[in-house]
């Protein structure tokens, strides 16, 4: 059976830069989708599901980054920034807020394709997918949406950072210090008796038994994995 192509969306408010990247990355047997715009980018992720976002950091109704921070908010899909500054604290704010690679204007097609192999290597070629469903829980990131049965299950704004942040690597180990990090801030990293906190009010939300929990399952001495 043929392999799907990988799905790459580019969002850049110049018509030129985003035909020049269509057509490179086509002739690689890339699929690809186009956005001039943070909104019209952020709807064309939730309806093509990319693999991979080349997000152009100046862009005219949003800026690049709080595009980014809104797709974080429910994918961690890579995503590679086009900007025109290299300085260093722009590079910093883009790393932390999410981005998983960036390249300074102007760039050439060679080395955007091996930052885009680069990419999809680290991250398996996983796609954004805003709604995960597993058993009887259906879990919407964009909404920001749980229900459980057909039913809405309100959750606190903690209660569902873990939970989102867990649903988004779903079958992978996250360690519990990467998740207090992430959560509570680089000074929690040792404060472990917050998380069994939170994770026992999300068992007793979301699992039919509690005590012996399927969703959200403890890997003891390392961390959290949601399956």
């Amino acid at each position: 059976m043929k392999e799907a192509p990988v799905r790459v969306l580019v969002i850049d408010d110049e018509s030129a830069i985003r035909n020049v990247i269509r057509v490179g990355l086509e002739a690689q047997g890339l699929s690809v989708a186009l956005a001039a715009d943070g909104a019209q980018g952020l709807g064309k992720a939730l309806e093509f599901h990319p693999q991979v976002v080349i997000l152009d950091l100046g862009l005219p109704d949003m800026g690049g980054l709080e595009v980014l921070r809104r797709l974080r908010e429910w994918t961690s899909v890579p995503v590679i920034i086009l900007t025109v500054n290299d300085d260093e604290p722009t590079k910093v704010r883009l790393l932390d807020a999410g981005a998983d690679d960036y390249l300074t204007k102007p760039f050439g097609l060679p080395e955007l394709l091996a930052r885009l192999r680069v990419a999809l290597r680290h991250h398996h070629a996983a796609e954004a997918t805003p709604v995960i469903e597993t058993g009887d829980l259906r879990i919407d990131l964009n909404q920001r949406e749980v229900r459980r049965e057909g039913r809405v299950v309100k959750l606190t704004a903690t209660e569902y950072a873990i939970l989102s942040r867990l649903a988004r690597q779903a079958g992978r180990v996250i360690p519990q210090s990467q998740l207090l990090t992430e959560i509570w801030g680089i000074h929690s990293a040792d404060q472990s008796h917050y998380l069994r906190i939170y994770i026992a009010h999300l068992r007793k939300k979301l699992e039919k038994e509690p005590s012996a929990p399927r969703h959200i399952l403890t890997e003891p001495g390392v961390g959290y994995r949601f399956g």
